[in-house]
């Protein structure tokens, strides 16, 4: 087996030399890149690197949005014996700042302009870096070039430099070995500062392999390379899968752009996180508001038919000859135009992750006919801890363990696993390595779940840190609930307190493109996100969501304890720029829990109504106030339902 990234790429050009490795599309034309020309290109950035003056071990940062250039600059980062550290696009200079300084990048790689000022601007702090490479010149024509290079100027120095530094190269790439580093990826940061998770050649080749065997992709596979370089999920399957089983990276043109990209690649292989395919969902829900009622009713019927029968013929499962007649005829009238409207026409293999998917959105998408799975994983295992097999897929569970991976469940109900894509160490941070995996490969992932004794599937309960218990004993368990709120087109976030408290209260985010597309329709004027939250209307309307869902959790008689008493629409948006999210949209609750300490006291105090000012970051950095008062309503919880019911009889 190849023992690094660089020799997987040459073991390609050698099988799959002339076959499209990478495309991209910019000024609205796609262009494309053979294995072949790829390695050629990687070959002239890595010359470039060693004429740059860039020595063994170390860390090249880079910065951007997808691009082949910059997958490239990370294998070319890897050929000449450097690390590369892919930073998120979107993070503002301070967090920049803090991960350049850390890793103690040399050089960084960015994009465009945008991400080159955010560099300069924190080199006032940060005094490691040397030299700023960028792709796209635009803006930069004025910039002083003596520490700032092109990309393309950087390769045709290393073409011509060929010669010079072949041998080098040469050796450089000989070095690299199963326990070098491969890439050093830092947390998103949910209860503190990231942390530089080092993964070695192991780790990214053994878990590619595995992963890849499962699910058995193919090299004629298309994926689209949408998702932060940052994020260990995009450097898995652009790089770590590509490499193993040679199939093409597709870069958008921009974020923008993205949904109409990927209706014109139609993946085989896609992955999104479940804030993607809520918000794909919310799309489709809105444009059939905006139908006729024919239509409408249409696609109702044929959706209702699809929930019932499209899993089981999915999964391969014995349905009857009508309800498979219907289906195909739906297949044509509506779900078959509904795939190719979303893209999803040919995945023959989707997952989700990084935070539970609402089970009614996963039904929904499969009832389509999508192989849509979920898969577990973290950082620190190089993704993959458990994945669905086909015809196992089910909503409340996370799948089996990965091929190569052990699991545990702790004492404590701490879910604990083992694999080949365990992680090297946190850099520069022996104690939290320590208090992560044990002497014996055991990694601790701090979620609270159990495995299915019969079928031997991992159902993930909550993080185990947010799993508690209510005044009375009950458990409390908020994520359960916020994912069963978020099923609304509605909603777009929630975050649920309780923990210790004698009842349940809520922080909900509309989303401001449904709600205002409902707005817009129903003729209601609205100057701001703020107005449009708490106008009396929306408050009816979310307030028929939270009344739904504490049914559905009642049922759950572990759980029940988890309704909704009380609740307030808030009015802003939570924002990683805020520091309420982290990087990901995973939602920082210590931090929520301080910062709005006002309105949970609210909640619990009997208020009405409550008055707030929340600093907020503007996108070009200001600091400014949001000024509110807020609404806060009861909601009916459903043994107070059943009371009623009872006095009526």
């Amino acid at each position: 087996m190849p023992a690094s990234v660089p020799a997987l790429l040459a073991r390609n050009v050698a099988q799959f030399g002339s076959k499209p490795a990478y495309r991209e599309k910019e000024f609205g034309i796609w262009q494309s890149w053979t294995w072949a020309e790829a390695a050629e290109e990687i070959d002239a950035i890595a010359y470039g690197l060693l004429a740059l003056g860039v020595d063994r071990g170390d860390y090249i940062a880079v910065i951007g949005q997808n691009r082949p250039a910059l997958y490239w600059s990370m294998v070319a980062a890897q050929k000449v014996g450097a690390i590369p550290v892919p930073l998120y696009q979107d993070a503002v200079a301070e967090e920049m700042a803090y991960v350049l300084e850390h890793c103690g990048a040399r050089f960084v790689i960015a994009g465009d302009q945008e991400q080159v000022d955010k560099v300069i601007e924190v080199q006032d702090t940060v005094h490691c870096i040397e030299h700023i490479i960028y792709q796209d010149a635009r803006g930069l024509r004025k910039y002083d070039h003596s520490k700032l290079h092109s990309l393309e100027a950087i390769q045709a120095e290393g073409r011509a430099a060929q010669e010079r530094f072949e041998k080098e190269l040469a050796t450089r790439e000989a070095e690299l070995g199963w326990d070098s580093t491969c890439v050093m990826l830092y947390t998103s940061g949910t209860t503190g500062k990231p942390k530089g998770v080092v993964l070695s050649n192991k780790n990214i080749i053994a878990t590619s392999k595995n992963s890849a065997e499962f699910d058995d992709l193919r090299p004629g596979d298309e994926v689209l390379a949408y998702l932060p370089m940052a994020w260990v999920g995009d450097f898995i399957f652009s790089i770590g899968q590509a490499m193993w089983t040679g199939f093409c990276v597709n870069c958008p043109e921009s974020p923008e752009t993205m949904m109409t990209n990927l209706r014109e690649i139609g993946p085989t292989y896609y992955f999104a996180p479940p804030r993607v395919f809520e918000t794909q969902l919310t799309n489709v829900m809105i444009r059939m508001e905006d139908a006729s009622k024919p239509k409408q009713r249409m696609f109702r019927y044929f959706m209702d038919h699809a929930r019932k029968v499209g899993p089981k013929l999915l999964d391969g499962k014995p349905v009857g000859f009508m309800d498979r007649l219907k289906y195909n005829l739906g297949e044509t009238l509506v779900y078959g135009p509904l795939k190719n409207t979303l893209g999803f026409s040919r995945v023959r293999v989707g997952y989700t992750a990084g935070e539970a998917i609402g089970p009614e959105i996963f039904d929904f998408y499969r009832s389509l006919g999508i192989n849509l799975k979920q898969l577990y994983g973290q950082t620190e295992a190089s993704v993959f801890i458990t994945q669905q097999p086909d015809n196992e897929v089910r909503p409340d569970t996370v799948g089996v363990p990965s091929p190569g991976v052990e699991i545990r469940i702790d004492d404590n109900g701490e879910v604990y696993y083992r694999s080949p894509g365990v992680f090297v160490e946190y850099y520069k941070n022996a104690e939290s390595t320590a208090s992560t995996k044990d002497g014996e490969g055991w990694v601790a992932t701090g979620d609270a779940g159990f495995i299915e004794p019969d079928t031997g599937h991992l159902r993930i309960i909550d993080r185990a840190k947010d799993v508690g218990k209510m005044a009375d004993g009950r458990l409390f368990a908020p994520k359960y609930v916020e994912n069963k709120l978020k099923f609304f087109p509605n909603i777009l976030e929630a975050v649920v307190f309780g923990s210790g408290r004698d009842y349940c209260t809520a922080f909900i985010n509309i989303d401001l493109t449904a709600v205002g597309n409902w707005a817009e329709r129903n003729n209601i004027s609205y100057s701001s996100y703020q107005e449009l939250a708490q106008h009396p209307k929306v408050l009816e309307t979310i307030q028929g969501h939270v009344e739904e869902v504490n049914r559905s959790v009642a049922e759950d008689e572990m759980l029940s304890g988890c309704q909704i008493h009380r609740f307030l629409v808030l009015h802003k948006e939570l924002d990683a720029d805020d520091g309420e999210l982290t990087r990901t949209r995973k939602v920082r609750r210590r931090i929520i829990e301080e910062k709005f300490a006002d309105l949970i006291a609210a909640l619990y105090g009997g208020s009405d109504s409550v008055y707030t000012e929340t600093e907020v970051t503007y996108e070009d950095g200001r600091k400014g106030k949001i000024k509110a008062t807020l609404n806060i309503r009861d909601a009916k919880v459903a043994d107070e339902v059943d009371r009623k019911k009872v006095a009526a009889e």
